[in-house]
């Protein structure tokens, strides 16, 4: 799997939906620089543990948007799908009320450039061109910084949902090692203390 970190994060530029109900063709991430984006994936729209994440980042969202952050989904289906998946109520297993935008990879071009397409391409013995496993995306999650750089990556495999307390947490670190300078220890959250990066700020931080 490719290692982002560090690294400008590769361009989205497609159709989507967004405020839970428009199609745009000329989506992309780049109308956010100046802003934290996470941008995560997940394998499919009408399944079972898909909703239960796009829903509680939403229930989420004020969180992300006083941090200067947005969300932003995607997954390998068409922008028709998630239109319907959007329009269809909780209670009959859509995920109606979800307001931040939802990519269609549907070209699977996206997927591919973040390294988290389950499935592959490949030939048979005759040439002819195939495509092996899943044409969906593994919970891959990817926290952009304001300048575009990808600052932390985490992909689950299908079955595991992903826990939005933790991604807003790393926000939190992040967005005070910038401010700051100093750097998170071992399960630090908003209001902790940090410690310099010195073996001074170390012992000072372990006598504590």
């Amino acid at each position: 799997m490719s290692v982002l970190v560090g690294k400008k994060a590769p361009a989205v530029t497609g159709k989507a939906v967004v405020n839970g109900n428009d199609i745009v063709d000329n989506f992309s991430l780049e109308q956010y620089k100046g802003k934290y984006v996470v941008f995560f994936f997940y394998p499919a729209d009408f399944t079972f543990v898909c909703p239960t994440e796009l829903i509680a980042f939403q229930e989420k969202i004020e969180e992300f948007t006083s941090r200067n952050a947005v969300l932003v989904g995607a997954s390998t289906d068409s922008e028709f799908s998630h239109w319907k998946w959007l329009q269809t109520p909780q209670n009959a297993g859509g995920i109606q009320g979800v307001k931040y935008p939802l990519f269609a990879d549907h070209n699977l071009m996206v997927s591919k450039a973040y390294d988290v397409l389950a499935g592959y391409e490949d030939y048979t013995e005759e040439g002819e061109p195939i495509f092996v496993g899943e044409a969906q995306a593994y919970r891959g999650l990817f926290l952009i910084d304001k300048e575009g750089i990808v600052r932390h990556q985490v992909v689950n495999d299908m079955p595991l949902g992903r826990s939005v307390e933790e991604v807003i947490r790393v926000l939190d670190a992040l967005q005070f090692t910038e401010e700051y300078g100093e750097v998170c220890p071992a399960n630090w959250k908003k209001g902790d203390k940090a410690l310099k990066a010195t073996q001074e700020g170390i012992s000072d931080y372990l006598s504590h």
